[in-house]
């Protein structure tokens, strides 16, 4: 059911609104694009850093900007395809398979254009015509003539530009802090390398085992280093519980730092056997994806009261529990990553064995300055995580401000100047 609007609003199909483009690229433009749910349109190369596009573009849809095309393929978040429009060029093209259109009326405000066809609203009438069984290409079947049907909510043109403004200065917020996390990323990545290869303040340097290393640092393998080397087994999905321990999977390590996250989270009940104790974790235990995403690190601190890890996993446990996080970090690093690259064992299923975990290559620095490089990644880390959550309270923000704005839910004053602050 369409909810309700402003008795000034009106409730029109796209096609009386816009037009759909089928101008052909007989200019020879090789501005290749593709769709981006967050960058919008984007050349292919810049996003790829390939070109994916057929070698004869004479075929493809010429965009200009300010005009719009629909991918119809899932993107992360987009279940049912995305609306861009063209901004960053004046021109590119675009394969046939996407439906490209224009705004034709002078009533419609572009800006706030974009922003409704990423309201609820028009994902769920979408969503109402998108046949997922069905696909060409991968693309979600969505007829053309169903796609121009659907409503379109217009506000008079005054409100949808204030619309569009304040929905434009929270995404300002979104774009300085997407920023500010890219810059830190960055950061950490050059102090990695920096870090766990130099070290602070040496002069002399020594071969080793995972390359040149401070003289006074020592390599070992993880295997000399840890008490044992297991992972989980199938079979738990019968122990799953509504509460209780936490069962760790792929899912709750990430690559953004080596603490885990719970935001997706299963239970279970676990059996009283050899089994359970032998996957039940402890504080400063290593995790190590062992299937899929190989190599992906969790470190398991004090906060974890009771937890099992499940067959794509290992559990790494450490003679000294003290070099965790360093250990963490180290195996996270990009130079060590490669080792479980070289080891991953051949055949259909990607895969590290625990024999070549053991075998993987660690140095060690003193205690003191191992403690401070942990202390100074573990700081960036949560430099990140407090802007990945001032993001994501923002971006819950737009949403909330979309679904009231772009509906009539909450009128705008056009006389009154609004903006998001950072």
């Amino acid at each position: 059911m369409n909810e309700r609007i402003p008795l000034s609003w009106k409730r029109l199909p796209l096609s009386a609104l816009s037009q759909r483009i089928r101008r052909r690229n007989t200019i020879g433009n090789k501005n290749v694009l593709t769709i981006s749910a967050i960058h919008g349109l984007v050349n292919q190369r810049s996003f790829f850093n390939k070109i994916v596009a057929s070698k004869d573009l004479s075929n493809y849809f010429l965009l200009n900007k300010g005009e719009f095309a629909y991918n119809k393929s899932y993107s992360t978040g987009y279940p049912v395809g995305v609306v861009r429009k063209l901004d960053r060029y004046d021109t590119g093209v675009l394969s046939p398979l996407y439906i490209c259109f224009g705004m034709s009326s002078r009533n419609v405000d572009t800006n706030y254009a974009q922003y409704f066809f990423d309201s609820q609203s028009f994902i769920d009438e979408i969503n109402d015509i998108a046949k997922e069984g069905a696909r060409n290409h991968g693309l979600l079947n969505v007829g053309v003539e169903d796609f121009f049907n659907l409503s379109f909510i217009l506000p008079p043109l005054p409100e949808q530009k204030k619309i569009a403004t304040i929905l434009s200065s929270v995404d300002e917020v979104i774009e300085k802090t997407r920023a500010q996390i890219e810059k830190l990323k960055d950061l950490k990545t050059g102090m990695m390398q920096e870090l766990l290869t130099k070290g602070i303040g040496h002069t002399e340097f020594k071969d080793s085992l995972v390359g040149r290393i401070p003289v006074e640092w020592q390599h070992y393998s993880i295997g000399e280093l840890s008490s044992f080397v297991t992972s989980g087994s199938r079979g738990w999905a019968q122990f799953y519980a509504a509460e209780g321990p936490i069962f760790i999977r792929i899912g709750n390590l990430t690559r953004q730092h080596i603490n885990l996250k719970f935001d997706d989270v299963v239970h279970v009940n676990p059996p009283n056997s050899a089994e359970g104790r032998r996957t039940k974790v402890q504080p400063d235990d290593l995790l190590i994806s062992i299937t899929a995403d190989l190599g992906i690190i969790g470190v398991i601190n004090s906060s974890i009261d009771q937890a099992y890890v499940n067959q794509h996993i290992s559990l790494v446990r450490l003679e000294k529990p003290e070099i965790s996080r360093w250990l963490g970090h180290y195996l996270a690093f990009e130079n060590t990553q490669k080792q479980f690259i070289a080891n991953n064992d051949s055949g259909a299923k990607a895969g590290l064995n625990l024999n070549a975990i053991r075998n993987t290559i660690v140095s060690l620095p003193p205690p003191k300055e191992r403690d401070t490089i942990v202390s100074i990644l573990d700081g960036i880390d949560s430099t990140i995580e407090v802007q990945q959550s001032k993001l994501n309270h923002v971006c819950h923000l737009k949403k909330s401000l979309m679904q009231d704005l772009l509906t009539g839910k909450v009128r705008v004053n056009v006389n009154q100047e609004e903006a998001a602050t950072a």
